[in-house]
């Protein structure tokens, strides 16, 4: 199977499994502010990560490219909506593009659409620094996301089982190529040790990719004849990972993805953390049913929703929202105290507010 026919089976699965929603962002509940004092005019939702300044706390999470055809028009569809909402967009990984030259407009087509917006490269942790140069400068990126996708390697037919030197790869990156790098996690959490090891070597940031969301150890499954069942439910939930990531590293910037699923996931994501969340098997569904114009609507009524929660919580700016009271319960509390985290942490402090 070529990678590109590969490429086209993910996207095909992606939509038929679907997503767990069990990130663990159930177990999460705000505090209310009966007296907001605040109008949702007010409200200023840009953000800050890497140094630059993202319009919403939202972005289009990578999802695909390299598959030919059918992965140029999902990029394309998805860069036109990108631009209309002023969100970011990432690609996914580029090595298929780096290997076989005629993929490369399957994701070029991301900047030809949206020449002004912020878009992020991305390449696996097997990449070398020029190759991760190669892919920058491919799309004119402005930050680049190195994945972690151990499981779905180890669960893939033709997948990887060398790991040795990645943390190695990153580290040479992030010090030589031009954009601030992101390492992602890709639906299986990220721990608050792994978090240290790509924040030592210079990481701007790190998206936990909790689990919850699109299941790529199913996916692969789909693919196997033997299946490996015992890594479907493998993985840290997506609040669970937000949490002691951020609390032992509050002065980092952490992105939130893994089975995001509406405006009220991204907004308690942002309350354990999170600097933005990235969506992608909602925003592929969205598309898929609804067409460009569908997923534009969607997003903007995330944008909106978000605005309106932020409102009843009394908080003007994203970095208020991070400081919102939440109560955490259920196997997420569970889960923070045995990895030594006080969820008081989150229940009893005070929103510092803005000018």
């Amino acid at each position: 199977m070529t990678r590109a026919e590969r490429k086209k089976q993910h996207i095909e699965h992606a939509l038929s499994t679907g997503q767990h929603a069990a990130t663990g962002l159930e177990d999460v509940s705000f505090v209310h502010a009966s007296l907001p004092d605040l109008a949702t005019s007010q409200i200023d939702t840009h953000t800050t990560i890497g140094g630059l300044t993202f319009g919403s706390p939202i972005f289009i999470n990578a999802m695909t490219g390299g598959g030919g055809e059918s992965t140029y028009e999902i990029n394309r569809s998805l860069s036109i909506a990108a631009k209309e909402t002023n969100i970011p967009i990432a690609v996914g990984s580029q090595m298929a593009a780096l290997k076989d030259k005629e993929e490369r407009r399957t994701y070029e087509i991301v900047r030809k659409v949206n020449p002004d917006g912020i878009v992020f490269a991305n390449l696996g942790s097997e990449a070398t620094a020029k190759q991760a140069q190669e892919a920058v400068d491919m799309l004119g990126a402005n930050m680049l996301q190195i994945h972690l996708n151990v499981i779905q390697e180890i669960v893939m037919p033709e997948g990887d089982r060398d790991f040795r030197g990645a943390l190695e790869r990153i580290a040479v990156i992030t010090q030589s190529v031009g954009v601030p790098v992101v390492v992602k996690e890709v639906g299986f959490g990220m721990s608050k040790e792994t978090a240290r090891k790509l924040f030592h070597v210079g990481a701007a940031a790190v998206d936990v990719g909790g689990f919850g969301g699109t299941n790529f150890s199913k996916i692969e499954n789909l693919r196997r004849k033997k299946a490996l069942r015992f890594f479907d439910q493998w993985g840290i939930p997506t609040a669970a990972s937000l949490a002691e990531v951020h609390t032992a590293f509050q002065n980092q910037t952490v992105l939130a993805s893994g089975g995001i699923q509406d405006a009220l996931d991204v907004t308690k994501s942002i309350a354990l953390g999170a600097s933005a969340a990235g969506l992608a098997g909602f925003f592929l569904k969205s598309l898929t049913s609804g067409g460009e114009s569908g997923l534009i609507a969607d997003i903007i009524d995330l944008q909106e929703d978000i605005k309106m929660m932020m409102t009843v919580l009394g908080v003007k700016t994203i970095e208020e929202l991070r400081q919102a009271q939440v109560v955490i319960s259920g196997e997420t509390s569970h889960w923070l105290k045995e990895r030594g985290v006080d969820t008081t942490y989150y229940s009893l402090r005070s929103i510092k507010k803005g000018m």
